[in-house]
């Protein structure tokens, strides 16, 4: 069996593979500038085996000294279930509004 590898397609750092690059573009959200949170709604949820995905919406806000805005974000992400235990295997978000887009990454920073 291949050894199993995790990938991010993230809004602030474009695509990632392996844990230690995504821990870095999660780090950036929870411990920077900006309070992030978000909730999963809106979603669909698909399982065969040990594989399954959800795709839906991501709904938050993002908050920093100077300003707080809403997030819109779509999401797909894919666990696979790895010695007993469901584990992220993929995730990818887009922010579909440029100008949101342009806010988020720039509270983060």
């Amino acid at each position: 069996m291949r050894r199993m590898t995790q990938w991010m397609a993230n809004a602030l750092g474009g695509i990632k593979r392996g844990w230690p690059e995504i821990r870095e573009i999660y780090r950036r959200i929870f411990t920077g500038p900006a309070k992030v949170r978000v909730e999963f709604h809106d979603y669909a949820l698909t399982v065969a085996a040990d594989v399954f995905w959800a795709i839906g919406r991501e709904r938050g806000v993002s908050e920093t000294e100077s300003r707080t805005f809403e997030l819109a974000i779509r999401t797909t992400r894919v666990f696979r279930r790895v010695n007993g235990r469901w584990r992220q295997i993929h995730h990818h978000g887009s922010i579909e509004q440029p100008e949101l887009l342009d806010a988020y990454q720039r509270s983060v920073r």
